[in-house]
């Protein structure tokens, strides 16, 4: 069970917080030995009940009581103790610390999606080459028999000229200009109809 923390100045600090704040205002380090002696332990208790990890609470009240050392001239007595002002500044940089933290995992689960996201659209690129090969067909479909015939010998099938020479029986210079003109034709179809 959690224990409530004292924010009073009287039960906590002892009566004269707000006198040692005023005298740390002006830059007295015993003054401030003072003032930690009797806040360190809420400090530390507050940024534990809020950050439920001990070294952050400690890195947390180490920042707070830093934080009291510089800023004690802003210390407005009128507007409550000296201790509630101390914990109030402990609590938002408890508060803060968490919201830091919760903020970096969210960019950390948001970019570990992005690791994982593909970098192409898979569908995208199964669409683009299934018209390129359309665009392909087509463009062969163009060819003149002879061309197309030597064109599908060579490159679909993996012919090499000579056995397309021999496959069609025809001169190999005959099938070297034929798959020439052919691939002519075929760079000329697919460059324009892009």
């Amino acid at each position: 069970m959690k224990e409530a923390a004292h924010i009073d100045g009287a039960s906590a600090a002892g009566p004269d917080l707000q006198e040692l704040l005023g005298l740390v205002a002006r830059g007295d380090q015993e003054a401030f030995a003072a003032v930690y002696a009797a806040v360190s332990g809420p400090v530390l208790k507050l940024a534990r009940n809020v950050l439920r990890d001990p070294a952050q609470a400690e890195e947390v009240a180490q920042e707070v009581l830093v934080e009291v050392w510089r800023s004690a001239p802003r210390f407005r007595p009128a507007r409550g103790s000296a201790m509630s002002w101390v914990l109030t500044l402990a609590h938002r940089r408890a508060v803060d610390r968490v919201r830091s933290a919760e903020a970096s995992a969210a960019r950390e689960r948001a970019a570990a999606l992005l690791d994982r996201t593909p970098a192409y659209d898979q569908v995208t690129e199964q669409v683009e080459a299934r018209l390129e090969h359309e665009q392909v067909r087509r463009c062969v479909g163009r060819l003149s028999e002879v061309q197309r015939q030597s064109v599908t010998l060579a490159y679909y099938q993996g012919l090499t000229h000579r056995e397309v020479s021999e496959l069609l029986s025809v001169p190999l210079g005959t099938v070297k200009t034929r798959l020439r003109d052919g691939l002519t034709r075929l760079r000329d179809c697919l460059g324009t109809s892009e």
